[in-house]
């Protein structure tokens, strides 16, 4: 069974950092897709960042530049680094999965505020 585990939310200043981690229970290259949405009160959930097959990554408008998703095949871990956070970054963060089936993980909050 698939199970995916994000950490490494919090609290943070504008213009701080966060990386973020997506563990998976199963081996990450096995996934055709790997992803961070976030979700914001009221909002509907968004793509942020993606992977697509061995190394076609996407990002979201709004966080190009800044954020930087990478994966570690050896660690089974996705990673999300942001950088030069803003208020408007402040969501819960999940991890997802896909490869014929879609999985998430449980989402990790991340608070960008003075």
């Amino acid at each position: 069974q698939v199970q995916l585990v994000e950490s490494g939310g919090g609290l943070v200043q504008p213009g701080g950092s966060l990386r973020l981690s997506c563990r998976s229970s199963v081996s990450i290259s096995s996934f055709y897709r790997t992803a961070w949405y976030r979700q914001a009160p009221g909002k509907q959930r968004e793509a942020v960042a993606q992977i697509e097959g061995k190394d076609t990554i996407n990002y979201l408008d709004s966080v190009k530049g800044r954020f930087t998703i990478s994966r570690d095949n050896a660690e089974s871990t996705l990673y999300l680094q942001m950088d030069k956070l803003k208020p408007e970054d402040t969501a819960v963060y999940y991890c997802r999965a896909e490869r014929g089936s879609i999985w998430w993980g449980q989402g990790t909050q991340v608070t960008v505020s003075s």
